[in-house]
């Protein structure tokens, strides 16, 4: 589902940041090398995920879901300088793609590759985040946020994508549809958690803003 006309989301792009040419770059080695090559994140989402990390200033970073790397790119450019971004991907056919941009981008030391569940890999990491991206498997939405909750400090900000869903959450519910399933219990969770403070904003496929109190 498009929630908003070509011509106006050409004229957000239009009057917003500019795309690095790097991650053009990224986007079209994507596109021409990996399946579904649409889950990249793009323009507009990337250069909003840069400004929120900006405005963050994270001393450390959790990504769940790297995929080619271009989210993980965007949140690294408002790291501190002795921060970090560690992020987690089941795929390990794409590691030396991510690898290579990263590096490219200039946070390559700053950037940890992590390949396997996550939900096993984030309570070994021994860190707290201020930032933290969920953009992995739907249906393990609710874990990766109980995991990661863990890992945070009052103020810290934890992202999740995709929660609109193509618009799916405000149709009929299909019996078979797990995934939008996951997704309209996920939204509902985040909202009444008394732990966060929650909006969700519909920027692309939607990203739900929490802050932990």
């Amino acid at each position: 589902m498009h929630f908003l006309s070509d011509a106006l989301d050409n004229y957000i792009k239009d009057n917003s940041e500019n795309e690095p040419e790097l991650l053009q770059e990224l986007t079209r080695e994507t596109h021409l090398k990996v399946i579904q090559p649409r889950m990249i994140t793009g323009h507009f989402q990337g250069r909003v995920l840069s400004m929120l990390s900006k405005l963050i200033y994270p001393k450390n970073i959790l990504e769940i879901g790297t995929y080619t790397g271009y989210s993980a790119i965007c949140l690294a450019e408002g790291l501190q300088k002795d921060g970090q971004l560690h992020t987690i991907d089941v795929n390990e056919e794409l590691t030396s793609l991510q690898r290579k941009y990263f590096d490219k981008s200039g946070y390559g030391n700053q950037i940890i590759q992590h390949t396997g569940d996550a939900l096993a890999i984030i309570p070994k990491l021994d860190m707290i985040f201020d930032l933290v991206f969920i953009d992995a498997e739907k249906k393990s939405y609710d874990a990766y946020f109980e995991a990661a909750i863990q890992k945070t400090r009052p103020g810290s900000v934890i992202l999740s994508d995709n929660v609109l869903w193509s618009g799916k959450v405000v149709e009929p519910l299909d019996p078979k549809d797990k995934a939008t399933k996951v997704l309209l219990d996920y939204n509902k969770k985040l909202k009444e958690d008394s732990r966060v403070e929650t909006v969700l904003l519909p920027i692309r496929d939607g990203i739900t803003l929490c802050r932990v109190l």
